[in-house]
């Protein structure tokens, strides 16, 4: 896989193949679109392994995204201790280099498995579905209930690329400005939960909230919004209640 982005502005939700690709800006010719649409085939494929894979186990799937610095791994802690005990939980964390994110995680009672770009895949700024069935190599499935991806950091490439999760979830940061929904409408469109991170920091932030929530709903309407705070803890027990909601998902059963 590697370096060839749809680009497109549908929903991208789902699993399944991708929507007919607008080629327009691709001005190398027919070849080269042809090895978009195998590359993105190729993936799908193997998202739809995945997703089967996830489903024969019961394993409920989250592709959890956002740019560099939102606060994905210290939320991603703050779920682990507040869900310890209660289910048992799967990391893929993606990075491009370093342990430093996985690190972070471990001791938490969760198995995290870890996958560097860098490392045999090209320096990618997100996983695909390839990457992730790498990883799946090193978690025994039959012993989750939930599986959490953590992306690379990156409000592009992530969103185009589906790993066979069941839902997709974003961390946002309030302190990356109002527009973002406005600027990188593909991510915000593609997920099912905007979790709203790093709230203790509004008093001290020029920071417009409902500008934001204006914005987001013009490009994403029925998406779900947590606000959260892993300084604070605020939100953390609304995002983890959201997390077993999407357990008793009907497409997540045990065989």
């Amino acid at each position: 896989m590697g370096r060839f982005h749809r680009h497109d502005d549908n929903d991208g939700h789902g699993h399944g193949h991708a929507p007919s690709l607008d080629h327009s800006g691709y001005t190398t010719g027919t070849e080269r679109i042809e090895v978009l649409e195998r590359i993105f085939d190729e993936n799908d494929r193997t998202a739809d392994a995945n997703r089967a894979d996830f489903d024969h186990a019961g394993v409920l799937t989250i592709n959890l995204m956002s740019s560099p610095g939102a606060g994905k791994t210290s939320l991603l802690r703050e779920t682990l201790k507040a869900l310890r005990g209660r289910l048992r939980i799967g990391i893929v964390e993606g990075d491009i280099e370093t342990s430093i994110d996985a690190d972070r995680l471990q001791g938490l009672g969760a198995t995290v498995a870890l996958l560097n770009t860098a490392n045999g895949f090209g320096g990618e700024c997100h996983l695909d579905a390839p990457m992730v069935r790498t990883a799946l190599k090193s978690l025994d499935l039959t012993q989750l209930d939930l599986l959490i991806v953590e992306n690379v950091g990156n409000l592009v490439c992530p969103a185009e690329f589906h790993v066979g999760e069941h839902r997709r979830a974003m961390v946002y940061s309030i302190t990356e400005g109002e527009e973002k929904p406005l600027k990188y409408p593909v991510m915000f469109r593609s997920v099912d939960l905007v979790l709203v991170n790093k709230m203790d920091l509004l008093p001290h932030l020029d920071f417009n909230l409902d500008e934001f929530y204006g914005n987001l709903r013009k490009v994403n309407k029925d998406v779900e919004v947590v606000e959260t705070s892993a300084r604070s803890g605020k939100g953390v027990a609304g995002w983890c209640d959201w997390l077993l909601t999407q357990r008793t998902l009907p497409q997540v059963k045990r065989s």
